[in-house]
């Protein structure tokens, strides 16, 4: 007999999320959550990867994650690159992450013009 394993809502998935961060980390997830979620609110937050995901119009728009060091969103595509990149100059990046330092408040302005960046290329 085949056992099958009950799934866990989207909902379940992205508390569980929160609640494997440490405290310091979750808050700054949630801020930056917020920020995603302030510039596209029709948003679907999820999770990917193990990480925390959103969906717009079918399609990721971002993901984002907690480090001990620093607080991460990816993909950093060329596009949000070409739009952002004075700002991103202040920030360590590969070639498809930003990372803000945990030290450091969160960019709100820097991050704002991130999402809308991305928003633009999925949306046209």
């Amino acid at each position: 007999m085949l056992s099958v394993m009950p799934t866990r809502s989207r909902q379940e998935q992205v508390r569980a999320y929160y609640a494997s961060l440490p405290i310091a980390t979750r808050r700054r997830v949630r801020a930056l959550r917020d920020i995603i979620v302030a510039v596209a609110p029709d948003a679907e937050e999820t999770t990917s990867y193990r990480i925390l995901a959103f969906r717009l119009d079918g399609r990721v728009l971002l993901y984002c994650a907690g480090w001990k060091e620093h607080t991460s969103l990816y993909p950093l595509t060329a596009g949000m690159k070409k739009a952002c990149a004075r700002d991103l100059e202040r920030f360590a990046t590969s070639k498809g992450t930003v990372r803000f330092p945990a030290e450091k408040p969160l960019p709100v302005t820097v991050i704002k013009r991130l999402v809308k960046a991305r928003v633009g290329e999925i949306r046209g």
